[in-house]
């Protein structure tokens, strides 16, 4: 799992949710990679489509974009 950035820590808390309890994202990072699925639970980045683990960290994150795309994750 991967802390959201203090600086959106306040948008997720009043965003919409996707689901109960979790949002679907997209994740772009300092050098240019891009997640278009992601959820997040509680504060934190739970799952990336198509990784087993996080495949970055909370620092290297620049952009977190709000997606409500549903698909089949697994709950952490």
């Amino acid at each position: 799992m991967v802390d959201v950035p203090e600086k959106w820590v306040d948008y997720w808390s009043f965003a919409p949710e996707t689901g109960m309890g979790y949002h679907t994202v997209a994740v772009s990072l300092w050098d240019g990679r891009y997640f278009p699925q992601a959820v997040i639970v509680g504060g934190q980045i739970v799952e990336v489509r198509g990784h087993e683990r996080i495949p970055f960290a909370t620092a290297e994150i620049t952009e977190i974009r709000l997606t409500h795309e549903k698909w089949d994750f697994r709950r952490v």
